[in-house]
């Protein structure tokens, strides 16, 4: 699939931009980089596509108003750099995309905005909405409020989530640098130029070097982990630079630019998708060998008599990870009994359930519906 496919044909895009382009590596806010992405993006509006932006550069700014050189590791700085900077960021896009007569809408969020079912859906909601009305929504994590235990860690994460969250059919990553090569171009000069590769490629994660900025949190990796993320959506993404010259208008055109990474599966339901995009998982299972078969092969649901062990601490309804005896992580889905009552019961049948426990609520741990399978196979 080419580079025109992607974008050309995507009627719903999100455009994920860095911490170190809207910020001039962070140096303050770069209104002329932010004008041209509100030009591009009024362009790409005008061929009748709908796109979210998902910006860093909050606490980037709120750094350079501060007077602060270096990124401080202080969470409650963090939340202060990014409370002074999402002031100018926010008012530096609203007057961009005025200027091509487009309204923004601020949208903050935190992972626990979209662990919870309800908020999911919420913000899905609102988003599709203000899309529909013509609006340019402009999502950020909401830094003053995160903490470690919920933070989504890096926008190219948090931009995948969104591409879920809205089914887009697109993802498209600006960076500093070209794209994807096979080993740092920093590091490695003649380092191979990766234009093309499927999303989720264990290969693509062995390539992709670590984080590179003071300014920003993400690296080439996560920007790999979040192609394979939204790639679970049927979602394809796009690894660029951002200052090349109306780069998205280019895309949209059918220029090949940058790092195509294709998704090579069927776009999973909407409900699936939200139990994938769980970040904090609750606890976690682990399966016997014909369990884990069950679930991966066989599409069965999830019986409480191949549980080996219970791990973490979760109640009835949260999300919780399946694993196979070697420590990998076959399923995840909504858990039908509490972490006590789930160790009361491993390793017995349905039937034996009302005496363990003196009730019984569901004869299986996760049902089929409300599960879904990372792994296609289990090990023989």
């Amino acid at each position: 699939m080419s580079h025109e496919s992607v974008i050309a044909h995507a009627s719903r895009i999100v455009v994920k931009v860095g911490s170190s382009l809207v910020t001039n590596e962070g140096r303050g806010l770069d209104r002329a980089a932010v004008a041209a992405w509100a030009e591009q993006i009024a362009a790409l509006r005008g061929l009748g596509k709908q796109v979210v932006l998902v910006s860093s550069g909050a606490v980037a700014e709120g750094m350079a108003r501060l007077g602060w050189p270096r990124r401080p590791k202080n969470m409650h700085q963090l939340q202060a750099a990014a409370a002074v900077g999402q002031m100018g960021l926010v008012q530096a896009y609203e007057t961009a995309f005025a200027a091509h007569g487009l309204p923004t809408a601020q949208i903050l969020l935190t992972h626990e905005d979209l662990s919870d079912r309800e908020r999911y859906l919420n913000a899905r909601t609102t988003l599709v909405t203000l899309l529909e009305l013509g609006v340019v929504p402009i999502v950020n994590e909401n830094d003053t409020v995160v903490t470690d235990e919920i933070r989504f860690g890096d926008n190219d994460t948090l931009g995948a989530l969104v591409t879920n969250l809205v089914e887009a059919t697109a993802l498209v990553i600006l960076t500093d640098q070209r794209g994807l090569y096979a080993a740092d171009p920093r590091k490695h000069p003649d380092a191979e130029f990766v234009a093309h590769a499927t999303a989720g490629d264990p290969a693509l994660e062995a390539m992709a070097g670590g984080a590179g900025s003071n300014v920003g949190t993400g690296g080439m990796l996560t920007k790999i982990i979040a192609a394979k993320r939204a790639a679970g959506s049927g979602a394809h993404t796009i690894i660029a630079s951002g200052r090349e010259p109306e780069l998205l208008v280019r895309l949209a055109e059918g220029e090949s630019i940058g790092t195509s990474l294709h998704a090579r599966v069927a776009p999973l339901s909407a409900r699936k998708r939200w139990l994938v995009d769980h970040l904090r998982l609750r606890g976690r299972l682990v399966l016997d060998d014909g369990a884990a078969r069950a679930l991966t092969v066989d599409g069965k649901s999830l019986l409480a008599i191949g549980v080996t062990a219970v791990e973490g601490d979760f109640e009835r309804g949260d999300v919780v990870a399946c694993h196979d005896s070697e420590g990998r992580e076959l399923a995840r889905g909504l858990i039908n009994y509490s972490a006590a009552d789930a160790r009361r019961i491993q390793r017995q049948p349905s039937s034996r359930f009302a005496e363990i426990l003196g009730s019984s609520n569901e004869p299986e741990l996760m049902h089929r519906d409300n599960l879904v399978v990372l792994r296609p196979q289990a090990p023989a």
